[in-house]
């Protein structure tokens, strides 16, 4: 046989479908914590003043800028905590940096604003030899299998 041997599965690195699931799982993650967010918000609006309670009505751009902050946080905390996004862990993945297992909060940060911003930077998976998205190349991470070989 020749070639390179393959390499493990626990060091491979993620392909376009199952980071593609895991993004998916993550923006409903987001998008309930945002639900209860409302949910808070109309219920300290109920308790505030029950006789002229109206449901509150956040603008377009309240609401755009919440989610990016809230999946923002989200993301980079918890590459920055355990390396896993609920989606990662569903989908037995994990993001690690060039030189180790966790990247730096500042690392986390930027490619979790890099998602947000660019999350068509998502698809270049698909194309690079290495399977790395856009945020993987400019910030020096990587997403592998976390599952035992």
């Amino acid at each position: 046989m020749t070639g390179a041997a393959p390499q493990a599965e626990s060091t491979r690195n993620a392909g376009i479908v199952s980071r593609g699931v895991a993004a998916v799982i993550d923006l409903l993650v987001v998008l309930a914590v945002m639900g209860a967010a409302y949910l808070g918000l109309i219920l300290a609006t109920l308790a505030f003043s029950p006789r002229a309670f109206s449901f509150p009505a956040p603008s377009l751009v309240f609401s755009a800028f919440g989610l990016g902050a809230v999946a923002v946080l989200y993301l980079a905390g918890c590459w920055r905590v355990s390396g896993c996004t609920a989606g990662a862990v569903v989908m037995g993945l994990r993001v690690e940096g060039r030189t180790s297992p966790r990247l730096r909060v500042t690392l986390c940060l930027a490619r979790a604003l890099g998602c947000v911003l660019f999350p068509i930077g998502l698809a270049w998976v698909a194309v690079d030899g290495q399977r790395r998205s856009l945020q993987d190349i400019v910030i020096g991470s990587r997403v592998v299998y976390n599952r035992a070989p």
